[in-house]
This record gives C-alpha cells, sequence and structure tokens, in this order.
C-alpha cells in the first residue's frame, strides 16, 4: 500500500457549523438497515441529530422505501440470507434514484461470509464508508488481494488504530471513489486526496454498544443532498465525537453515557460550533 499522506488538516468548526445547520434544515428520511442490536439506539440517534429514521427491513418493501429515502445507511453487523438479500434489493433502488448509500462492514475481517458480501456491496459504488481500523485494513486488503486480510480484527472491536489504517483507507477512496472514515481516538476522513482528522470524543464511547454503528447512520444523515460529500462525512464524525466529550462529562460510566450523549446530540447548535473557531 502507499505510503500515508502527511498532509492532514484538522476539520475546522465552521465546517461542522455549516453542515449541521443544513442537516437541520433538511431534515433527511435515513433508511436503516443496520445490525439488530443496536436498532433502538441508532434511531434515538439520529433523532437527537435531527433526522428522520426508518428501520425497513422487509424484503417486500425495502426497495420502494429506499427510492423515497434521503439516505441509506447498509451495516452487516448481523448479516444472514434474508437481510442480505434486503440489503441488496435496498442498494439497487437506492442506486437508481441517486441516493447516497452508505456502507458499515462490521467485523469484515472476522468471516468470509461477511468479506464477501461487503465486497460485493463495494462494486454497487458506497457513496462513504466507516469502520475502524482493522475493518478499513481488512476491507482495502480484501479488495486489492481478493484474499483474506490478518488485520488485527477480533469480532467489532479493533486493534488497530485509525492512523495505522489510514494508508489504506485513502487507497479504499481511490479505488472505490467513496468517501472513506476510519474512526478511532482521532477519526480520518478521506476521498483518497484530501484527508480531514477529527480528533475529539471520548474513550467512553468505544464501552457503548452501538455508538459506531449509530455513526454510519448520522454519517447517511449528513450525506443527504450534501454538496460536498468530504465535509458532510468529516462534519458527522465531528458532532458525534463533541456529543461523546460533552456526555461524559455528566456520566459515571457507560450505564450513565447514553442520556447525556442523545442530549448532547439534540442540544448543539451551529452557533457554538462557530464560536469555537473564533
Amino acid at each position: 500500500m502507499s505510503q500515508v499522506d502527511l498532509t492532514i488538516t484538522e476539520l475546522p468548526f465552521h465546517l461542522v457549523a455549516d453542515e449541521l445547520e443544513r442537516l437541520r434544515a433538511n431534515t433527511p428520511l435515513v433508511h436503516v438497515l443496520t445490525n439488530e442490536v443496536v436498532q433502538c439506539f441508532t434511531a434515538n440517534t439520529l433523532l437527537a441529530i435531527g433526522a428522520s429514521p426508518a428501520m425497513i427491513v422487509a424484503e417486500a418493501e425495502v426497495a420502494d422505501f429506499a427510492a423515497i429515502a434521503d439516505a441509506l445507511l447498509i451495516n452487516i453487523g448481523t448479516v444472514y440470507p434474508a437481510r442480505l438479500q434486503a440489503m441488496n434489493l435496498a442498494i439497487d433502488a437506492a442506486n437508481a434514484a441517486a441516493t447516497p448509500w452508505v456502507l458499515d462492514p462490521v467485523a469484515v475481517g472476522v468471516l468470509q461470509y461477511r468479506r464477501d458480501a461487503a465486497l460485493a456491496m463495494l462494486a454497487k459504488k458506497p457513496a462513504a464508508i466507516r469502520g475502524n481500523g482493522s475493518e478499513i485494513l481488512a476491507l482495502a486488503a480484501a479488495l486489492a488481494l481478493n484474499a483474506e486480510a490478518t488485520t488485527g480484527g477480533k469480532g467489532v472491536d479493533s486493534t488497530m488504530s485509525s492512523m495505522s489504517a489510514l494508508s489504506a483507507a485513502q487507497q479504499l477512496a481511490r479505488a472505490t471513489g467513496a468517501i472513506v472514515a476510519v474512526t478511532g481516538a482521532t477519526d480520518y476522513i478521506t476521498d483518497g486526496e484530501q484527508t480531514w482528522a477529527v480528533p475529539w470524543g471520548h474513550p467512553m464511547m468505544t464501552r457503548v454498544v452501538g455508538t459506531g454503528c449509530a455513526l454510519s447512520a448520522v454519517v447517511a444523515a449528513f450525506l443527504a443532498d450534501a454538496p460536498n460529500r468530504l465535509n458532510a462525512v468529516a462534519a458527522a464524525c465531528a458532532v458525534m465525537a463533541i456529543a461523546g466529550e460533552r456526555a461524559v462529562e455528566c456520566s459515571d460510566g457507560p450505564g450513565t453515557f447514553v442520556a447525556p450523549f442523545l442530549d448532547a446530540l439534540h442540544v448543539i447548535h451551529p452557533v457554538q460550533l462557530r464560536s469555537y473557531s473564533e
């Protein structure tokens, strides 16, 4: 793989403010096909940030709904044959309607079934890919080599840092045309040429099931009608990270984190974000 591009810029707050303001003005309808562990948390996260979630999963309905949604999330966390069929139907309908869709390749480096599914989905041109370091490394290696990648994943958790996966993310973005967000202690968001860094957030977010999956849904929400997809994906990561920092200040641990996190997403305001740049 190519060397890491060291010309990385921290995402400015005024861009985050602009993107959040745009999202709330649009109230995008996000079609969510996510893993069954996190559906409620994901829906609440989208509502808190100002989007409208819909968890339509039946094979008989997904194509019709994906065609009218503003964005689509595909998360392969609990993929199985019927769900995979529904996902592909939704992707095809979204593509036909020019609706942006996001791939979250959960644990793609661990098992062949989901790796094959993710590779087939890459050919259908996601607008964005969001994963942790291990997932992005595995997906990039599988795309390049069509072989099993030993990249340090353990289930849904990452044993690789986001920086160690940055070169793979840039390569993956260039190969697919997608915006790639590799998340970790610092999130890196790249189109293969330009890379934004989002150095915020808190480790507590990794102790609550669903924060990463919910982030992928928020990425989809920000992509709806986005004039600049790189900025939109980076802003999604930033808003979630900033809300995580604020939530930790009034929580004692994972059990008391979720409520203040949703509250922080709800009250975060573009005016506040712009003030950070002054």
